[in-house]
């Protein structure tokens, strides 16, 4: 894997890069930026060196430091230009900006088409890549949702549409509504997934394989635990990245016994490669099934030049496995119900399975390359 080869996203022709660029930390605005946000001309340089390293794929929301992320990027591609090289994908659902109004957040279509004419006039541009639902709000139908992102791609202000922060079920309803209705479909799932958060194999990940989205991973250094500050061989597990703070891993439920086995095994695997421990966390995600580009973010230009550098690589099968089996999270029912005995009694005895990989690739993993 490289920055200059690009992979289709999900059961569609949009092709993107293995690393998406994260602004959640472009600007100091809103609690978030002034936690960890970025002055403009830092943002900027990060920007530059993405871009320049052969990336083509942005994240960003409405919500990130109250707006200011938008507008930077708004800004950034219209001083820089090539906006129809770039793939920008912004995200709706919260309400930043119409404290005390019911309808100016959600889901519904009264607030994601104000939303959607919003984020367009703060990027500077007519139309958007791919529009993301950013989170559940249990109450707006998948039906509602589906319809609204078909308008919106029929009127040219996106071009695609996916979900962010969901329940599979509601994934799952939605995609199938779309199907069943010739409306657009949803070519994207943006979920956290980490070596410490595992939990969408068991079902975000065959949702997204067989109803054609691809994933694109947040988090994937697991809020900053497996990004080499925590290191339990040096004398402890304070460190000296945010969770330490008086908010950090602890309140969050991240320091527990088994992320500390996870951290101590990625610095073990790290080790033995030569390599950083946020590099083979992110290597790992970026290949793993289903995954269509993973978002990384960056407050400076060393973190990103690190973070780029993950691709450079690939992790041993041995290694890997010792990563799979220190991270594997407990298989809750039904699925604990699939072992291989139980297969052998559902097939009257007979060993009936898959064929091999490679016998076919799955139309939401070809790879494309762009010369």
């Amino acid at each position: 894997m490289s920055m200059n080869h690009y992979y289709l996203l999900g059961r569609s022709g949009l092709r993107v890069s293995p690393l998406s660029l994260g602004t959640m930390t472009f600007g100091k605005e809103g609690l978030y930026g002034g936690l960890w946000g970025s002055t403009n001309d830092v943002s900027r340089a990060l920007f530059d060196r993405y871009l320049d390293a052969g990336g083509n794929f942005i994240d960003t929301a409405d919500l990130y430091t109250d707006g200011s992320a938008e507008t930077l990027l708004g800004k950034f591609l219209e001083e820089r230009g090539g906006r129809d090289r770039v793939v920008l994908t912004t995200k709706f659902s919260y309400n930043s900006a119409h404290k005390g109004d019911p309808n100016g957040g959600g889901n519904g279509r009264k607030h994601m088409v104000r939303a959607v004419e919003a984020s367009l006039r703060r990027l500077r541009t007519d139309y958007i890549d791919l529009y993301l639902l950013h989170t559940w709000d249990r109450i707006t139908p998948a039906e509602e949702v589906v319809r609204t992102f078909d308008d919106l791609v029929r009127a040219g202000k996106i071009r695609y549409a996916g979900l962010s922060d969901v329940p599979s079920w509601y994934a799952a309803r939605a995609q199938t509504w779309a199907e069943a209705h010739a409306l657009t479909p949803l070519i994207n799932l943006q979920l956290q997934y980490s070596l410490v958060e595992r939990n969408l194999e068991h079902e975000f990940t065959p949702l997204a394989q067989t109803l054609g989205m691809g994933i694109t991973a947040w988090s994937p250094l697991g809020m900053g635990l497996l990004s080499g500050k925590y290191r339990p061989s040096e004398g402890g597990f304070q460190g000296e990245g945010r969770l330490s703070s008086a908010v950090g891993g602890q309140q969050m439920g991240l320091f527990t016994e088994r992320n500390w086995k996870v951290v101590a095994t990625l610095e073990k695997v790290a080790k033995e490669l030569g390599r950083d421990m946020s590099q083979v966390a992110l290597n790992w995600v970026a290949t793993q099934p289903g995954v269509g580009s993973v978002i990384i973010g960056a407050s400076t230009l060393k973190q990103l030049d690190g973070n780029l550098a993950a691709l450079d690589f690939t992790l041993p099968p041995g290694l890997r496995q010792q990563l799979d089996e220190v991270s594997a999270p407990p298989v809750p029912f039904p699925y604990s119900m699939f072992s291989q005995p139980h297969q052998l009694v559902l097939q009257g005895g007979a060993a009936v399975g898959d064929k091999p990989t490679g016998y076919t690739v799955p139309v939401s993993t070809a790879q494309a390359s762009v010369v």
